[in-house]
């Protein structure tokens, strides 16, 4: 009797184990907007380089450098500081800005930071161990016109159980021979979290 009783309360512990313990993964559109922790969240991200693509693509700066010099510039992004209070990665819309950049064929987008410098490795490879038909010479990049560089920031209001949560995008691009600011962007996103 009391064998019984004790292999009956195993099988009920074991049941709730397994079933509280199962997760239920699905698969969902990519725009479709869910907010759980109502931090910076994809939907944010995507947001942002939507609107600071189209930004950028309708600035006038890409008519007036091409009419001055006769080609189309090529724009760097360089750094973008994250001052939020919260981990934010940049690296999301600033390549959405390179995408637009490129897909509407406004500017030449040449490669920065970590990427370039595995570039050039690749590049100091080739020189040993590549035949010379096929090696790649150093000195013959695109040196950038532009760079691309902003900041994240974040102000938070709360209290109790309330918050409100502002962030800014700024992004500007300055003309890298003259230090000339010639496009400013910015993307502003203001959420309410009740809880």
């Amino acid at each position: 009797m009391r064998k019984g009783l004790l292999i009956a309360v195993m099988s009920v512990v074991t049941l709730i184990a397994t079933t509280s313990c199962s997760r239920k993964v699905t698969r969902i559109d990519t725009n479709e907007q869910i907010d759980i922790s109502g931090r910076w969240n994809d939907t944010d991200a995507r947001l942002s380089a939507e609107a600071l693509s189209a930004q950028i693509v309708m600035g006038d700066w890409i008519n007036e450098f091409m009419i001055e010099k006769g080609k189309k510039p090529a724009v760097i992004v360089g750094l973008i500081r994250n001052k939020s209070h919260e981990h934010i990665d940049a690296e999301i819309f600033t390549v959405e800005v390179e995408k637009a950049l490129v897909k509407y064929q406004k500017a030449k987008v040449v490669q920065g930071g970590e990427m370039r410098n595995e570039l050039r490795a690749e590049k100091a490879d080739q020189q040993t161990n590549a035949s010379v038909s096929t090696m790649k010479k150093f000195g013959l990049e695109t040196g950038a016109d532009f760079m691309l560089q902003g900041s994240i920031n974040s102000v938070v209001d709360a209290l109790k159980k309330q918050k409100v949560v502002y962030y800014q995008i700024d992004l500007e691009l300055t003309n890298i021979e003259t230090n000339e600011k010639v496009w400013f962007g910015d993307k502003k996103i203001k959420k309410y979290v009740k809880n």
